[in-house]
């Protein structure tokens, strides 16, 4: 039998790592090109209908909690096996998921800080992706700074009443579910008195209002909470331990979440230099340029020491190491650097990027669609400013001010 026909749990029995990637690899190969075919019109893999259908196959196939406990149906995956699939997956084309933050937050967070009944309760549909769940932390007036956050939650027979409004919660529209930081001590101050809830977004009181971004999607939402009922078993840990759960499971992703991003970014190179080395009627091609040779080579060199702040990271959580401020300086340096990677190549399309909507190929499609989602990367997740401040801080040690 190939592998390509293999039953994914099979690859899981490869003495080693090199087998387990390339049984991986051919299988990813296989099971995406039948996925495509199978789908009804034009394959899109910007699309969110198109990435949840496809995370919905991967969970089927018995693709998530990879690294989850086999009593909650997990595979008991060491990292560097879940690292070569998020790098495995990226490679092959396939986009990333719209249930990301249950799989890759709540899902590990669940596991080190809920109660036997919420775990029985919750990662039955995390696993089955049946349960897509987003993030309830960014208020306006309280975006990088986390601590700043307003949404109250008083207490009230049988739980909690909670009041506020969250943005930037990303796939709220599609969730099911939405974790949320609020104040439970309305006479607390910055990052004391917050609790961590577990929120039914379809229940009444709840509204939630799409934003259309650059790029005609609607991934980022407002969310409303106007006296919106949430029970007492919907606490995740004690009360005013919000705070302390939030940073944990900010920690939980550290080992893998930059690879298929770092993956797409070599790809984005190439492609760029494909661009570069294009000749144009003449037989000129901008590669013949300089500045255009520095340029690239300057991100050539970016991809490099990101890839290898990647591995470092990995090899950190490999050996259980606390998280620490290095990830403020790989998400400053892979966010910006993507920024200027995706100006070089539309500075090399010139003025077929505009056509980018209309009869332009799918290669410029898509560099333009990056270049315009691109502009959120420096902002999400943390500042640039925020970032920098870390780094200061608590790498070189700078007073604060």
């Amino acid at each position: 039998m190939s592998a390509a026909e293999l039953d994914p749990l099979a690859l899981d029995g490869q003495a080693d790592d090199a087998g387990f990637r390339a049984a991986l690899r051919a299988w990813l190969a296989s099971r995406y090109a039948r996925f495509i075919a199978a789908w009804q019109g034009e394959p899109d893999p910007a699309s969110l209908d198109f990435r949840q259908a496809w995370e919905d196959t991967l969970c089927a196939e018995g693709w998530s909690g990879m690294g989850w406990p086999r009593a909650y149906g997990g595979r008991e995956l060491s990292l560097q096996r879940q690292a070569i699939f998020h790098e495995e997956h990226a490679r092959c084309g396939a986009p990333l998921g719209v249930n990301l933050i249950g799989h890759g937050i709540l899902a590990p967070t669940l596991l080190h800080f809920g109660s036997e009944a919420q775990r029985q309760r919750f990662l039955p549909g995390i696993l089955s992706n049946r349960d897509v769940w987003c993030q309830g932390y960014s208020e306006p007036g309280a975006g990088s700074d986390l601590a700043a956050v307003r949404t109250r939650a008083q207490a009230a027979p049988g739980g909690y009443l909670l009041n506020g409004h969250k943005i930037w919660t990303s796939f709220a529209d599609r969730a099911a579910w939405c974790f949320v930081l609020a104040r439970t001590d309305a006479q607390s101050q910055r990052h004391r008195g917050l609790s961590f809830l577990l929120v039914d977004l379809r229940q009444p009181g709840v509204r939630v209002e799409p934003i259309r971004q650059l790029t005609g999607e609607a991934e980022f939402c407002e969310v409303f909470f106007e006296n919106v009922h949430v029970p007492a078993d919907c606490l995740l840990g004690d009360e005013g331990q919000g705070w302390k759960i939030a940073m944990a499971a900010a920690s939980f992703e550290r080992g893998t979440y930059f690879i298929p991003r770092l993956v797409r970014f070599a790809q984005e190179l190439d492609q760029v230099r494909a661009l570069a080395l294009r000749a144009d009627a003449s037989g000129q091609a901008r590669a013949d340029d300089a500045a255009v040779r520095h340029r690239w080579a300057r991100l050539a060199a970016d991809s490099h020491v990101l890839a290898l702040k990647s591995r470092r990271a990995l090899q950190a959580a490999q050996r259980g190491d606390p998280p620490g401020p290095e990830g403020s300086s790989t998400k400053v340096h892979w966010s910006e650097a993507h920024q200027r990677l995706l100006e070089l190549g539309l500075d090399l399309l010139g003025p077929d990027a505009c056509l980018a909507g209309g009869s332009a190929g799918r290669e410029e499609q898509g560099l333009m669609r990056a270049y315009l989602w691109s502009r959120a990367e420096t902002i999400l997740a943390g500042t640039s400013e925020i970032q920098r401040n870390i780094i200061g801080e608590q790498i070189l040690g700078l007073p604060k001010g």
